[in-house]
């Protein structure tokens, strides 16, 4: 899974992404504007929000994610901790609030939480298509009981499709979220992995519901 850090405070940015960073892939923004163009990409599981940013407020990310429609979890992380402040994050959209300083052990927790509130296709960490099961601790797929064995970041393009069902998601979005922005690799590779996922799914008849959108990316669904 993976989390946006959006903090001016590169040194308070790197003890956030050391704190989180060996449970989750993290991704740092250090402005507003920044934050909310990689934001707006839903590619990502969770945001860590600051209030008080150069170029565009926290409270500005908030309400222009809302507005397109982005539903990506958002944890406020703020030194403004006034009932005032809290109450307005949480009408701009804000699914929690957390004032600094903060102890690294609660801040797990609370984006664990957010994170499990928002995700209600999961059950046990499982999400399912039809009659296939996704278990996403232990990277185990199954359709109709029979596992299936998937090869490095198939799994994680089939999640990530899950877990989007009904919705087009772009090459784009599919490289920076598995691969990550500052990948070396090119979007070609998206294809190629999704050739291979296909070819793995067609045993089962599951090919067909993975749907190629020309020029634009992938979709599944019935």
């Amino acid at each position: 899974m993976k989390i946006l850090i959006i903090e001016d405070d590169k040194i308070l940015s790197d003890t956030i992404k050391q704190c989180i960073e060996k449970k989750y892939d993290t991704e740092q923004a250090y402005d507003g504007y920044e934050g909310y163009e990689k934001a707006k990409g839903n590619i990502f599981d969770a945001i860590i929000l600051d209030l008080m940013l150069p170029e565009m407020s926290g409270y500005d990310v908030l309400i222009n994610l809302r507005k397109n429609n982005i539903s990506t979890p958002v944890l406020i992380l703020s030194a403004k901790g006034s009932l005032g402040d809290k109450i307005k994050g949480f009408n701009y959209g804000a699914d929690d609030y957390l004032t600094k300083p903060f102890e690294r052990e609660e801040l797990i927790a609370r984006i664990d939480a957010i994170i499990r509130r928002t995700k209600n296709k999961y059950k046990e960490n499982i999400i399912k298509f039809k009659n296939l099961e996704m278990n996403l601790d232990n990277r185990e797929v199954k359709i109709d009981g029979k596992e299936v064995l998937l090869q490095g970041k198939q799994f994680d393009i089939l999640e990530y499709l899950i877990s989007s069902e009904g919705k087009i998601i772009t090459k784009e979005q599919i490289f920076d979220k598995i691969w990550g922005f500052d990948s070396y690799t090119t979007t070609n590779v998206v294809e190629v992995y999704a050739s291979g996922l296909r070819k793995t799914l067609k045993e089962y008849g599951y090919d067909k519901y993975i749907r190629t959108i020309r020029g634009v990316g992938y979709i599944i669904k019935e």
